[in-house]
């Protein structure tokens, strides 16, 4: 069992059903088009943890 599904609930992790369509395409890329979704996705994230935490901070 791992930590994960001790403390969230199974709807709390995952996709919300927006992206789920978006997700289940991207998995069937080749590993090639997949880095490239997963750097992007990165990027994105950090952008977003960036202007949040200048948010708070200013």
């Amino acid at each position: 069992m791992s930590i994960d599904s001790l403390v969230f609930e199974q709807t709390e992790r995952g996709p919300d059903d927006e992206l789920k369509l978006q997700f289940e395409a991207i998995s069937r890329f080749d590993a090639d088009e997949k880095k490239v979704i997963k750097a992007l996705l990165e990027g994105m994230i950090l952008k977003h943890e960036a202007k949040r935490i200048a948010h708070f901070s200013g």
